[in-house]
């Protein structure tokens, strides 16, 4: 049977919490950042804290119902969301995975729940992406006009806005995303594990989240530097202001004395 996984990143964030109180349906797994509800027979829903929601079996009509009933528990809901689908052939003959569909055997509810998560960490991840090439893009403006003008054009308050910017990105990848860690389950089950590590290099999850990694390491190497030449230059008018009014003081002396 083909089944289709369609993951959406809606928001920055999903209070699970309040969430899971107000939504009443068959809670098969949860935990402080995950709830998977099995709606129907072959129908779950994968909620994520860090803004992503996951269908299996799911039509357009009910999953944009859905969408609408959980958006008043998002926090910065997006105007358009992100989406990755990906096709689950089940009940054949052994596991064979694709670039975008994966063959399985049997039904497991567990190595379902697997694949939508994997999915749903690809989505976040091409959000995180899009996010981090943004702080790239206005870095680099900075840097070319402190090249081409020789100085920063950036004041204080905008730096401190750039790197706090910059800071959330890199705490919420870090406190959100697993792709590292491999999840319990998987711990004491070899099929479960050979498919999360298989799902993990077709999503290419590993190299995806250094890349992001080592573009914010790039950001905070440049915000760095602003920062000094900003605290440099800030130091060099101090210094400029105290020098015209010792040299004030010293002309008001002269003349005190030329006068007198």
């Amino acid at each position: 049977m083909l089944q289709q996984v369609l993951s959406y990143q809606i928001a920055d964030s999903i209070d699970i919490k309040m969430f899971k109180s107000a939504f009443k349906s068959d809670l098969y797994f949860s935990d402080t950042d995950e709830l998977f509800y099995i709606i129907d027979e072959g129908q779950y829903i994968y909620v994520f804290k860090y803004g992503v929601v996951c269908f299996l079996n799911y039509d357009a009509v009910k999953i944009s119902e859905f969408l609408r009933l959980i958006s008043s528990y998002c926090k910065n809901k997006f105007d358009q969301s992100f989406e990755e689908e990906f096709k689950i052939q089940t009940n054949s003959v052994k596991n064979k995975i694709g670039f975008n569909s994966i063959e399985i055997i049997g039904e497991d509810i567990e190595v379902l729940r697997l694949i939508m998560l994997n999915v749903s960490q690809s989505v976040a991840l091409d959000y995180y992406h899009e996010q981090t090439t943004k702080l790239m893009e206005e870095t680099n403006y900075h840097t070319q006009i402190l090249e081409t003008r020789g100085r920063l054009d950036l004041s204080g308050i905008n730096l401190k806005k750039y790197i706090g910017r910059t800071l959330i990105l890199k705490n919420r990848i870090a406190e959100n995303l697993y792709i590292f860690d491999s999840p319990p389950e998987t711990w004491e089950d070899e099929n479960l594990n050979k498919i999360h590590n298989d799902l993990k290099r077709t999503f290419d999850l590993k190299e995806r989240f250094r890349n992001i990694q080592e573009g914010l390491n790039i950001i905070k190497d440049n915000y760095e530097l602003f920062r000094d030449l900003l605290q440099y230059r800030n130091s060099y008018r101090l210094e400029l202001v105290i020098i015209i009014l010792i040299l004030v003081e010293v002309l008001n002396i002269f003349a005190q004395k030329i006068f007198n």
